[in-house]
């Protein structure tokens, strides 16, 4: 028995690390190295697995079934182009900086909960997924010896190089150049297509801040575009957004419910989010732990149980979900009026025999915001032939980029449909 251990132990340590993923976005990815490797098998990592990287858009386009994993190891992939072509142009990236970048990236959406945003709006308070991913970087930096310390500095934007924080968090990031082709990709909205390394071949580093090259200014164009068209198409298209306000409403519900003493059907996991009210200060190693084993799966359970639920509005909400069966939703320019938000709620505390309080959960208002460019924030610079630099806003011959730069606001309202 003895022998048997030794020779299992052996072969574990013999372990081919150096794998290779097929994505259908970029073909066979490599991992880099075994501390990569470790990183993608740590079960932090591989929760992101159940995390899906467009929440509840597949209501609305059947093959958003994608995840947070596909996502993060297609960042990595660019990131090692992008290091590639950065060094080729003589700009000095050590092999610790490097390093540093692919761990950086590959955990930078590790802190997302189910269905990706709407934890962050219901059931923990006013903590955002940076702020969870930072704590999970920090405890796996104490799990592996401090190997992930530059990583996570780079990733604060605390490093002197500045370049390196943009190529993870910027408005021309990794992060952006692969979800816009996957998310693409995967919804079949060909408008979301960019060209992912053009862009990458184009970028050049000038006293450590990201540039674009001149010949590039064109792919730039093509990038904020698709972005615009992207969020009005799919990341704010309205099933999707009242999808994910009911979401949102239901966790809200249940939470609520459990605050009052009443007991229902849920994970341990989603029972202790339930259960407490977690903020920023809350988030112990032990809630960071139970946090981790929370993903889509406890939610959509959930759902078919509350379905069943003796409370309304928890029951209802559940079932529209489950079911499909949505809220109907406007988009409007300008504000809804307060007369017709009272109306429709009369009509449901009428119809469904409920209180005001119970009302607002089928009644209710908000808005939406699309800003592709934000020329205030980690400008896009292109880098002339004679060195000059510009921000893309300028640089362009295109009015329309121009109107790209400044935020366009909608309203919407959400009632039941029988209202109609």
């Amino acid at each position: 028995m003895y022998i048997c251990e030794r020779k299992s132990k052996a072969n574990l340590k013999k372990r081919n690390k150096l794998k290779i993923f097929n994505d259908p976005i970029y073909g066979f990815i490599t991992i880099p190295n075994e501390l990569i490797f470790d990183l993608i098998e740590h079960r932090y990592f591989q929760r992101l697995r159940r995390i899906s990287q467009m929440g509840l858009s597949y209501l609305v386009y059947p093959g958003a079934h994608h995840t947070r994993f596909h996502h993060a190891l297609g960042c990595m992939h660019l990131m090692q182009k992008s290091v590639r072509v950065l060094r080729f142009k003589g700009v000095t990236i050590s092999e610790e900086e490097e390093q540093a970048l692919y761990i950086a990236i590959l955990l930078h959406d590790i802190g997302h909960g189910p269905f990706s945003h709407a934890m962050e709006h219901s059931i923990v308070n006013g903590v955002n997924h940076e702020s969870i991913s930072l704590m999970f970087m920090e405890k796996i930096n104490s799990d592996f010896n401090g190997s992930l310390t530059l990583a996570i500095d780079i990733f604060k934007g605390d490093y002197t190089r500045k370049f390196l924080h943009q190529l993870i968090s910027s408005q021309l990031d990794m992060d952006r150049l692969d979800y816009l082709k996957r998310d693409s990709f995967y919804t079949g909205v060909a408008e979301g297509n960019i060209n992912s390394e053009r862009l990458i071949t184009m970028l050049n580093v000038v006293n450590d801040e990201l540039v674009v090259e001149e010949k590039g200014i064109y792919s730039v164009e093509k990038f904020l575009l698709s972005r615009r068209l992207m969020y009005w198409q799919v990341y704010l298209h309205k099933t999707s957004l009242v999808a994910e306000s009911l979401l949102i409403r239901v966790l809200k519900r249940a939470k609520e419910l459990v605050e009052e003493g009443r007991t229902i059907e849920g994970s341990h996991s989603l029972q202790y989010f339930l259960k407490y009210k977690i903020s920023a200060p809350d988030f112990t190693e032990d809630v960071l732990d139970t946090f981790s084993t929370l993903d889509d799966y406890d939610i959509i359970s959930a759902m078919k149980e509350w379905r069943n639920s003796d409370d309304f509005v928890l029951s209802r909400l559940s079932s529209m979900l489950i079911n499909r069966d949505l809220l109907k939703i406007k988009i409007k320019k300008r504000p809804i009026k307060p007369e017709k938000i009272n109306k429709h709620l009369s009509l449901v505390k009428e119809i469904y025999n409920i209180t005001d309080k119970e009302a607002e959960y089928f009644v209710f208002d908000g808005l939406i915001s699309n800003q592709a460019y934000n020329s205030n924030r980690q400008n896009i610079n292109i880098l002339y032939k004679t060195n000059k630099i510009v921000d893309i806003v300028k640089a362009t011959d295109q009015f329309n980029l121009q109107a790209l730069s400044k935020p366009v606001t909608k309203h919407f309202i959400c009632y039941p449909k029988l209202l109609d």
